[in-house]
């Protein structure tokens, strides 16, 4: 029997004096495989907005992640597995004491959704241009048209290592190698709380709500500082000659994948020839700010 105690199964009044459902707040997973569309969910009668279409979601418990939450209630409602998708981005609707977080998720190992409990009538892949003609939550509704631009291959950071590295005199001349290795291991954390969407360029200006992002990282690596192996969230590539020339071939090849591509320099020459190609520019000292500490050896 799974313990109900900090579930967060409860009606509350928001500042804009509506009920919402989810003591803690809420979450959706909105689940997207190109081959296949969105993974939506048609209500039963007798929940909320009844006879409508929207995506898995339901209360988070209490301390858990909107993520988890997400992927919890769509494994007890529509049977996602729960390794089978990967976020992209997190987009909050807050209501003033209440927020509701959808997920958006890509399709990483394809599934068959499965009615697991009783608030489906039915689980339907739909094509993401016909999704509008669906009779939708009202919530969902209205969110659509800001999650829609969402549903794109997963966004990738490149990172140029010397670059960052060099930016802090830390002593990082005496290991290269155990600098980068430094580096990586903090991206590392940063990519599993995920990266403010800002930092791909994203703002409450081009997607009102926006919240996190979870992209691909790739940190390239020069000379003295190569040899580091690609760590879980991190992969590392170790430039053959001029790590620029490689941080361009890098990112063409995400760019042509139609990925939104951020490259981490604070180099002039190379942030020209990136942004050549349709990438976004971030200075060294914007990803510093924002890479969180490793925790100290005891």
């Amino acid at each position: 029997m799974s313990d109900t105690r900090n579930t967060g199964d409860a009606w509350v009044t928001a500042a804009d004096g509506q009920r919402y459902w989810g003591r803690f707040g809420a979450a959706g997973l909105l689940v997207h495989d190109p081959a296949k569309g969105i993974l939506l969910q048609h209500r039963v009668s007798w929940s909320d907005h009844g006879g409508t279409w929207g995506i898995p979601g339901g209360a988070k418990h209490e301390g858990e992640s909107a993520i988890a939450g997400a992927k919890r209630e769509s494994l007890e409602e529509a049977g996602v597995p729960t390794q089978a998708t990967v976020p992209t981005y997190t987009h909050v609707l807050n209501r003033g004491g209440w927020k509701y977080t959808t997920v958006i998720a890509e399709v990483t190992t394809p599934f068959h959704p499965e009615i697991t409990d009783a608030e489906s009538h039915a689980l339907a892949w739909v094509p993401v241009d016909q999704v509008a003609d669906y009779p939708l939550h009202p919530a969902f509704g209205d969110s659509w048209g800001i999650l829609r631009p969402l549903l794109c291959p997963r966004p990738a950071i490149v990172v140029d290592a010397a670059n960052v590295v060099g930016a802090v005199p830390d002593g990082w001349w005496k290991d290269r190698r155990g600098a980068n290795a430094r580096l990586r291991d903090r991206l590392a954390l940063l990519a599993s709380q995920g990266s403010p969407a800002g930092l791909l360029g994203l703002t409450q200006h081009d997607v009102p709500g926006i919240d996190r992002a979870f992209p691909l990282w790739v940190l390239v690596a020069e000379g003295a500082g190569r040899g580091n192996d690609s760590v879980t969230g991190v992969r590392v590539v170790d430039a053959p000659g001029l790590g620029d020339d490689t941080i361009v071939e890098e990112t063409s090849l995400l760019v042509h994948e139609g990925r939104r591509v951020t490259v981490i320099t604070s180099d002039e020459e190379l942030q020209s020839r990136v942004t050549s190609l349709g990438a976004t520019k971030r200075g060294a000292q914007k990803l510093l700010r924002r890479l969180p500490d490793l925790p100290h050896d005891p």
